[in-house]
């Protein structure tokens, strides 16, 4: 007999009515547990706004507001501007996203499927950046942002500031060269034959096998954008056009607690819902380097 798989819990005993609850028991006891510690602070940060100023710094706190206010997030929406530093936020994920996506693929197309002279010199290079800690590039940055070389033009308080160094992103790049790595080369070969050339066999062919990377690489460069706080403070000098990360930090002096919680939650809906909408394609993308013939 062909040993199988073993476990904590054998089958014989799994088979057993006595052992079967035992097991489901315990399954499911493990995993409201780990639903419970997930959800519970969400669940703390959303009720918290709707207290009162007083109950919510009371100790010890409440588990259940004693009386429901709804007005923490319509002040939020008013006194705080959110409709404007939310929609400078999706402006400026967005702008980054596309040209990181466009850029970041072509490059990784190129150092993966074309072969350039010094490939791997120029891949050594880009990979070298990642073992520079971020916090030494922002100085550098923030000369190149503010007087761009040659053109000698600033680009503070514009959304290209936050936009072209989002482009260089090496973890990104390789991760999609590493991607690229995987398919066969007789299918670009094939497409090849019937007369398809590099740009189209770029579009038509790599571009559709790319799908699950492409949705992981999105999702990176968007949670990036949206969560930064120091480099757009740097760029951003201009309240009105702050993305939300900066201006809740900004705009929190003299609101009450309940109202910022409340800027927060509604901070974070955009993200939450983004990882619903996308979180088949990061198990996907976990999985993107089996790629088959």
């Amino acid at each position: 007999m062909s040993s199988g798989t073993r476990t904590l819990v054998s089958p014989l005993t799994l088979a057993r009515p006595r052992g079967k609850a035992l097991y489901w028991t315990v399954f499911t006891a493990v995993v409201l547990l780990f639903a419970l510690a997930f959800l519970f602070p969400v669940y703390w940060m959303v009720t918290g706004a709707m207290k009162s100023p007083d109950e919510v710094t009371r100790t010890p706190p409440t588990l259940v507001p004693k009386a429901w206010h709804l007005s923490g997030y319509t002040d939020a929406w008013d006194l705080m501007d959110l409709p404007t530093h939310l929609w400078n936020t999706v402006v400026q994920a967005a702008g980054a996203w596309l040209l990181q996506l466009v850029f970041c693929t072509a490059a990784a197309y190129a150092l993966s499927k074309l072969k350039p002279a010094f490939g791997k010199a120029i891949l050594g290079g880009i990979l070298a950046t990642l073992m520079v800690p971020a916090q030494a590039l922002v100085v550098p940055k923030y000369l190149t942002v503010a007087d761009l070389p040659l053109i000698h033009t600033s680009l503070l308080n514009d959304p290209l500031g936050i936009w072209l160094p989002a482009v260089a992103n090496a973890f990104n790049l390789y991760l999609l060269k590493r991607f690229f790595d995987q398919i066969p080369r007789d299918v670009l070969e094939a497409a090849e034959i019937d007369g398809a050339g590099r740009l189209r066999t770029l579009r038509s062919i790599v571009l559709p096998m790319s799908r699950p990377v492409l949705g992981v690489v999105s999702i990176f460069a968007l949670v990036a954008v949206w969560q930064d706080f120091l480099w757009p403070l740097m760029v951003f000098s201009d309240t009105d056009k702050q993305p939300i990360s900066v201006a809740l930090v900004q705009l929190s002096q003299n609101i009450q607690l309940t109202v910022l919680i409340a800027a927060m939650v509604i901070a974070s809906i955009p993200m939450v819902l983004m990882f619903l909408v996308f979180q088949r394609h990061i198990i996907a993308g976990i999985s993107a380097g089996s790629t088959k013939g």
